[in-house]
């Protein structure tokens, strides 16, 4: 039987440790009951821990393979602008759907998801100034300081190039035709598409 004196000191030895575990600032949580809970070991995805064997996949990593059949879905922030979707979509529609060699699939499925507003034409005349001009010339007369030294470059506004479509356009810069380049890794899908509205332009010389 715990005397009424007993009782009083687990009762204030109860409240003392109750105190003691709270504090007035964010960062002290007190005494913790549960610290692995709070504080969990984060693996890195692609490596493994120190001095431990993984045996989840045969690469012996952290991260599990994906279930078999599963297609990579590329990540689009909220921020984003549906025509800018639209651009990336449809760079993913040209990566795993057209061969880098086949200009006439890119004509005939790819379409710009960008409007020939003011804007966006003005957009595209400056990636055009940064990755062709060189070549192309400023009118899209294939005299350009390099192009010259190439020679050959095409004429936006020839019989030949006046009227192929956005696709083919698109296809060019992104896989490169003849002694042209690929500029895929260089230049965005979006301003891909920006600088096909501006060679519309030039087209129409």
């Amino acid at each position: 039987m715990f005397t009424i004196k007993t009782k009083g000191f687990l009762v204030a030895g109860a409240v003392a440790i109750a105190m003691s575990s709270c504090r007035d600032t964010h960062n002290n949580p007190g005494t913790e009951f549960a610290p692995n809970m709070y504080h969990s070991v984060a693996y890195e995805p692609m490596t493994q821990s120190e001095g431990d064997t993984n045996t989840i996949n045969p690469h012996g990593m952290n991260m599990r393979l994906p279930v078999k059949g599963t297609v990579a879905r590329r990540y689009y922030p909220a921020n984003l602008s549906d025509s800018v979707k639209r651009a990336l979509l449809q760079e993913d529609l040209t990566a795993r759907l057209v061969p880098s060699d086949s200009i006439a699939m890119s004509e005939a499925i790819l379409k710009n998801p960008f409007t020939a507003t003011p804007e966006n034409i003005e957009a595209g005349k400056l990636q055009y100034e940064r990755f062709c001009q060189h070549c192309h010339g400023e009118a899209g007369k294939g005299d350009g300081l390099v192009g010259k030294m190439y020679k050959g470059v095409p004429v936006y506004s020839s019989d030949a190039l006046k009227d192929v479509n956005d696709g083919h356009i698109y296809h060019t810069i992104t896989y490169g035709k003849g002694r042209m380049w690929a500029h895929g890794s260089q230049i965005t899908p979006e301003n891909r598409w920006k600088i096909v509205l501006y060679v519309h332009e030039l087209q129409k010389q």
